[in-house]
């Protein structure tokens, strides 16, 4: 990815990254396997991949044990932001699932309060307040109408609490040890893979398998574009931008997530929900300023 070199072309891959992910969740609504099994699918075919490119791009294994410890905790905790995500997609639909899982810039910044004991700036409170008064707006019509709103709401938040988890262990792997990307991504998704075995084998055993070449395919593709390439294109781009601009363009996800939800699979979105989840994306954008910094 070397033609990332300069703020526009860094700034264009990150956009690309984000439409990418969202476009993952049309994978998850389509393909008719289990929460758990798709998300330990997803983690099998990136983990084959990263550790093809960690043999041939000669990268080592940590020297730490806790290192790769807490490498495979991290792992752990995306496996679980990945099933419980996927819940939320089949209960609410890909959009507002993924404006929910956003919310992990929140439960960053109250693990940082916490468990770090860092303190919290009148920004961070706002736009906190901010997300709360988006997030009923959007809840409000859907609990009218759709029985599943309740467990999709939870799960799209608790999913971003897990995904924070895994952030702050991806720091703990690094401050320990200092772990090449391929490496470190082959033990996150073996860590994923072990937490996602069992629920998937008992809540998905009706649903575990792909049935056909095609949803092999998709699978496939949600593995290797989404949690490879999506996910290096994201991370190669970030450190290349400004704070302000890097939370503006992450915002293209839950965006494009919400538009693919609204056009492609008829989610009814209305003018309350449209009016919630620009509030909240304000907010996600105000907040991931702060946790950035």
């Amino acid at each position: 990815m070397k033609f990332v070199t300069s703020e526009k072309s860094a700034s264009i891959g990150l956009v690309i990254g984000c439409i990418l992910f969202g476009l993952g969740s049309l994978i998850v609504a389509y393909v008719p396997v289990g929460a758990y099994a798709i998300a330990f699918w997803r983690l099998f075919v990136a983990a084959g991949i990263f550790y093809a490119l960690a043999k041939i791009f000669k990268q080592s294994a940590p020297i730490s044990k806790q290192a790769t410890t807490y490498a495979l905790i991290s792992g752990a905790f995306l496996g679980l932001d990945l099933a419980l995500w996927h819940e939320s997609i089949y209960a609410v639909g890909p959009g507002i699932s993924t404006l929910l899982n956003s919310l992990q810039i929140f439960w960053l910044s109250a693990i940082g309060f916490f468990w770090f004991h860092e303190r919290q700036t009148k920004l961070q409170m706002f736009s906190l307040c901010l997300a709360i008064v988006g997030v009923a707006l959007i809840a409000s019509p859907e609990f009218e109408y759709n029985s599943k709103a309740s467990w999709g709401f939870i799960s799209g938040i608790v999913s971003g609490l897990m995904l924070a988890l895994s952030m702050v262990y991806i720091r703990k792997t690094q401050q320990t040890a200092v772990t090449p990307i391929f490496s470190l991504m082959f033990r996150l998704s073996l860590g994923g893979m072990a937490i996602l075995f069992l629920p998937a084998l008992w809540l998905n055993s009706h649903n575990l398998y792909p049935t056909n070449w095609e949803q092999i395919g998709l699978i496939v593709i949600y593995g290797a574009v989404m949690q490879c390439f999506a996910w290096g294109l994201i991370a190669y781009s970030i450190p290349l931008l400004s704070l302000s601009l890097t939370g503006l363009l992450l915002l293209s996800e839950p965006v494009a997530a919400l538009v693919i939800d609204y056009l492609l699979l008829d989610k009814p979105i209305n003018t309350m929900q449209w009016v919630g989840a620009i509030l909240t994306m304000i907010a996600i954008y105000l907040g991931s300023l702060e946790t950035k910094k």
